[in-house]
């Protein structure tokens, strides 16, 4: 057991590479009312074509079957519904899959251990029959029909379709109905124990706990497995967008956008290159600063809705601008046109300043929030990040750095415009 600790803010958590070849991160914060676990994998709906240790051969699967896995993994051979356990210890628990990783977690105030044996428990006995595969079809089905009509996820997939010729995240993470069509037992076993192996999972649980007895409870549940390497396969994707403009009518009264940069994902961003990004937009684009105002004055947006991150994963990498907005394409246009007058004349130091504290200061109260404690330390595990240096990053980043960064990136010729309209 390795301590960590984090000095600025004067808070230690563990970290465990267990017998079983499971990662265990517990930060223990005793004057926490409630406490979160999580417990995932390394897979996500991009992982739809893999090659495991010793084989030459790249092994394809349906599109969604991440997502229809995580599904199934709630029923079990004994037919006791997984929710109706919890109910018994009052967690509150869910599952999601995203593009990179499935998830299983719980949240809850008491009966920490016994929750935390569930969740240990079920997510290591998966039990599929053709039956429960076929019923599950129909479900995730209307499932998917729900979001192709859902005009927040129509305006991302449509631009990431828009900017990206082959990756599969510009896939939506349940798959097609037809997609999904395909899936048996047999390929759901299979990528349940390709991806489900232990040595490709971490377990974060954060809160009222001790160390010790979640061990315990580890030592007592984990299943040791072999330690098979599986290699992600992405089919070549050009430095190109595929287009630089996407335009859909749906059911919104203000027209929805995304106004996304591509950029180079040979290799994911180290910590620092994160934070520069991250305090980079809140100069650029944060609500302090002119761009801001000046699309606020014109009521080209609303202070509600506008938005930008650093949306990045394996061999997927792009900076996203979104929000509402009468005219888009005029946000759109006043967004280059900042960032050239930054490249040309660098960052406001007082505005650079601001936006470093105002990073730093979310970062720290995220420590508050036992479920983003947890959320941020799987992330950050399976992009080989640490928490501690997610901290020290922020307050190393200098306006030199981050005045770099626009040198190369968030290019015009590298945007994408999507935009869902009434």
């Amino acid at each position: 057991m390795q301590e960590r600790k984090i000095d600025r803010v004067g808070e230690s958590y563990y970290e465990v590479r267990h017998a079983s070849g499971l990662q265990i991160f517990v930060y223990p914060k005793s004057q926490s009312h409630s406490t979160y676990a999580i417990f995932g994998t390394n897979y996500g709906s991009i992982d739809n074509a893999f090659r495991r240790s010793g084989e030459t051969e790249v092994t394809r699967v349906p599109n969604g079957i991440a997502h229809f896995l995580e599904h199934k993994m709630f029923e079990n051979e004994d037919g006791v519904d997984t929710f109706a356990r919890y109910a018994q210890t009052g967690a509150n628990a869910n599952a999601y899959t995203s593009f990179d990783k499935t998830c299983y977690l719980f949240s809850c105030s008491d009966h920490v251990y016994e929750s935390l044996e569930i969740l240990l428990d079920f997510v290591q006995k998966p039990y599929f029959t053709a039956q429960t595969v076929q019923k599950e079809q129909g479900i995730i089905g209307q499932e998917i029909q729900m979001y192709d009509d859902d005009p927040g996820w129509q305006v991302l997939f449509n631009m990431l379709g828009a900017m990206y010729h082959t990756h599969p995240v510009k896939l939506d993470i349940a798959g097609s109905v037809e997609s999904i069509a395909k899936i048996t037992p047999e390929l759901l076993y299979e990528c349940y124990h390709t991806f489900y192996n232990l040595n490709n999972m971490a377990l974060c649980v954060v809160g009222n706990v001790e160390p010790d007895k979640v061990l315990a409870l580890c030592d007592k549940l984990l299943k040791p497995s072999q330690d098979m390497q599986v290699q992600r396969y992405f089919e070549p994707e050009p430095p190109s967008v595929l287009k630089p403009r996407v335009c859909v009518k749906g059911s919104v009264a203000n027209p929805m956008f995304y106004f996304g940069f591509k950029e180079d994902a040979a290799h994911r961003p180290t910590v620092q290159q994160m934070a520069e990004t991250e305090i980079l937009l809140q100069t650029v684009s944060g609500d302090c600063s002119p761009l801001f105002r000046r699309l606020l004055d014109a009521g080209l947006i609303n202070e509600a809705s506008f938005d930008s991150e650093y949306f990045e994963g394996p061999g997927y990498a792009s900076v996203l601008f979104s929000g509402e907005s009468k005219d888009a394409d005029a946000v759109a246009a006043q967004i280059l046109q900042e960032l050239e007058r930054v490249r040309q004349d660098g960052l406001d130091p007082e505005l650079f300043e601001n936006a470093k504290r105002s990073v730093y200061g979310r970062i720290i109260s995220g420590f508050n929030s036992v479920e983003s404690l947890a959320n941020g330390m799987i992330a950050d595990c399976f992009a080989g990040r640490s928490l501690v240096a997610d901290v020290n990053a922020a307050v190393a980043v200098t306006k030199a750095a981050a005045e770099k960064r626009l040198q190369t990136q968030l290019l015009p010729q590298n945007a994408v415009l999507s935009i869902v309209e009434p």
